[in-house]
């Protein structure tokens, strides 16, 4: 695993602890999945790279954002039915707990993703 970025600490470190809590777990989450991803700050958020961009996420009052490319969306939407999603978006819900194996699965699949376009 790489390790963790300042900036990235930062922007968690903005937000109330029970929203910091979720963050970090996502993080973690993302890590876990994707130990060799780059953790960078791209358009004011938390972003991981790996063979380019794998997911962004960021924090607000009522939700989490997981930004996964539209191919991420499209590939588990019928495990995103219990959340508000749009075209490359999820939100999860802050009074929820996240679906930790849902975001490993939807990281892996957007690793593999970028691995077939990184061999084109």
């Amino acid at each position: 695993m790489k390790k963790p970025n300042n900036d990235v600490d930062k922007y968690i470190a903005g937000f109330p602890p029970d929203i910091q809590l979720l963050l970090n777990e996502l993080r973690n989450t993302i890590w876990l999945a994707a130990p060799d991803a780059e953790e960078v700050i791209s358009y004011q958020m938390p972003a991981y790279k790996w063979k380019g961009i794998l997911v962004y996420f960021a924090g607000y009052k009522s939700h989490i954002g997981f930004y996964t490319t539209a191919s991420g969306i499209e590939e588990f939407k019928t495990e995103l039915i219990p959340f508000k999603w749009s075209k490359g978006t999820i939100q999860f819900p802050i009074d929820q707990p996240l679906p930790t194996s849902l975001i490993t699965k939807i990281v892996k699949f957007r690793m593999e993703s970028n691995e077939r376009k990184s061999k084109k």
